[in-house]
């Protein structure tokens, strides 16, 4: 709730300081476009736009976790965990696995605590920033990072996944982005900051977002498509999806079974269509009604087209979500805090877009979490109506909860302060782009729009053909979602998970049953360590206890 609720990010960009910050001189930073963080509207604010990305996808929970077979790493290791502590069937091997996942747990556990010593203050130390494979390399983020987390996602995801993200890290960190650069004073100005979506950052977030709309789009409408095929049918079919294919020869009657069960528990619980359409259009209703009083620079009419649009990006950020673990949603907000501001213009332009933003980050993060959530649930034959419920709870606890949070550190601490612990570097450069976003697509580096149709065009073509070839050729075809990741993020986190890919590969050689024994509990434990390390590494940053070793590299004189 905290990030898609924007209290680092785009709350903080309307705030007095930001706009101090940035400066009265700076062309298009007004005066007029101020709003300070008061708690009745952030409250407010929450409420009305939270709840709707948990309406926007239920209907499409058997096609993201039963058809298409997602992985949601993070769900799935999660899932693994708590299956160590309730098992029932094959007792010997359950506790060999619960031993291999509390073995890796505790090794990740503990090399994260290592890691924070040698991670000193800011950026640039620690194994997080380790040039693995060169100077060279780093700079353009080829490197490992010793993440136990993404490698963990490696072992998890399959293999077509991970070389998809290392592909589509290759593309752009090692060729188009340093080709892009040789016309830095051309295509676009100079020295500039590594945020501003005038430069190089400009290709980096609308190439990736080319990528990921032209995948997730193709998916929706072969959803749709195939789903009236059935009705009209009048039969069910299983279609071929894009995904994984069970090896129906090598899996015992027993995982078989296992498997109809969670099926059967997944669909037992129905959560009707109608009931997940109505909520979400009442919710939508009400949220067109109460924003604009919130944000009077946010007429209502676009605040209908954003929920009109919101479950489109929301289907592909979850789906993007269950391939990779990467959970996209300040990107779909940039999307959106860039149209928005456009459309208004100078005259509350700014406000307008940055309150866009909120409303696209809330509805397309919080769909992912749920559709994480419900992966952990069929696993664990948890039924979904009860986890939509708690996830129904858990929303509104969140709504009051983080503002609360957040408003105990505004009235505590200078927050957004340069000099201060608490800096907030995403408020000043969110507000950057929502100032861009108002001079339109025209702002944007030369060529930009055109590469992203060549972008978003080849995506189709992609997926075209993985639907039209045999499935021996098929399975090696790449897919456009997980490659557009690394175009964003970096290839940092691709080189991780193919290191995870690569263990599994071999491990699959040496001995598979063994592979397919412990590879979820060792990738479960690898994720889970590492997550329950920021936990101690949290208290520690609020005690303003600071690792006491900055190990850095650089090139010698």
């Amino acid at each position: 709730m905290f990030v898609p609720g924007g209290f680092g990010s785009y709350m903080l960009a309307m705030d007095q300081k930001t706009y101090e910050l940035i400066g009265a001189d700076y062309p298009g930073n007004r005066v007029e476009d101020i709003k300070n963080p008061s708690l009745g509207w952030m409250i407010g604010f929450m409420f009305v736009v939270s709840f709707l990305g948990l309406f926007s996808l239920v209907p499409l929970r058997k096609v993201m976790i039963l058809d298409y077979k997602l992985t949601y790493p993070s769900g799935t290791a999660t899932a693994l965990l708590i299956n160590s502590f309730h098992t029932h069937t094959g007792a010997e091997l359950a506790g060999k696995q619960v031993r291999s996942l509390g073995k890796y747990l505790s090794i990740s556990f503990f090399w994260s605590f290592f890691k924070w010593f040698f991670s000193g203050v800011g950026d640039s130390c620690g194994f997080d920033n380790f040039p693995s494979l060169g100077l060279a390399a780093y700079k353009n983020t080829f490197y490992f990072d010793f993440s136990p987390t993404y490698v963990g996602c490696g072992l998890i995801c399959p293999h077509i996944v991970n070389c998809s993200v290392l592909l589509g890290a290759i593309i752009s960190w090692g060729f188009l982005w340093p080709f892009i650069s040789q016309y830095a004073g051309d295509w676009y100005p100079a020295n500039l900051g590594s945020s501003d979506f005038k430069g190089l950052y400009g290709y980096k977030v609308f190439i990736a977002i080319a990528l990921i709309l032209g995948d997730g789009i193709y998916n929706l409408i072969k959803i749709i498509l195939l789903t009236t095929r059935e009705i009209c049918d009048k039969r069910s079919k299983q279609s071929a999806l894009p995904l994984t294919s069970s090896s129906q020869g090598t899996e015992t009657s027993k995982i078989l079974t296992e498997e109809k069960k969670r099926d059967q528990t997944f669909l037992k619980d129905k959560i009707h269509p109608w009931f997940a359409a109505s909520g979400y259009v009442t919710l939508a209703a009400i949220s067109t009604a109460t924003i604009p009083v919130i944000f009077p620079q946010l007429k209502w009419y676009m605040v209908l087209v954003s929920y009109i649009i919101a479950p489109t990006l929301a289907f592909c950020n979850s789906y993007g979500t269950g391939l990779t673990d990467w959970n996209l949603a300040s990107t779909y907000g940039k999307l959106g805090l860039f149209i928005f501001a456009s459309l208004i213009g100078t005259n509350g332009g700014v406000i307008a877009g940055l309150a866009a933003c909120g409303v696209m980050m809330s509805i397309v993060s919080t769909a992912a979490d749920l559709m994480q959530d419900f992966k952990t649930g069929y696993l664990t034959y948890s039924s979904p109506r009860s986890m939509f419920v708690s996830q129904l709870v858990g929303t509104a606890m969140g709504c009051v909860i983080a503002p609360l949070t957040f408003w105990l550190y505004w009235t505590a601490f200078d927050i957004g302060s340069p000099d201060g612990p608490y800096k907030a570097p995403y408020a000043v450069i969110f507000r950057e782009m929502a100032i861009l976003g108002v001079e339109g697509f025209s702002s944007l580096p030369k060529h930009c729009l055109e590469i992203c149709c060549v972008f978003f065009t080849l995506a189709l073509v992609v997926n075209l053909l993985r639907d039209v070839t045999p499935k021996k050729v098929s399975r090696f075809i790449p897919i456009p979602m997980a490659m557009a990741v690394p175009f964003y993020i970096g290839a940092y986190f691709a080189i991780d998970m193919f290191v995870g890919t690569v263990i599994l590969f071999v491990w699959e050689r040496l001995n598979k049953k063994e592979a397919e024994d412990y590879a979820g509990a060792v990738a479960s434990g690898l994720i889970c360590g590492d997550g329950i390390w920021t936990v101690p590494s949290a208290v520690l940053s609020i005690f303003r206890i600071n690792p006491p070793i900055c190990m850095y590299f650089g090139a010698t004189s």
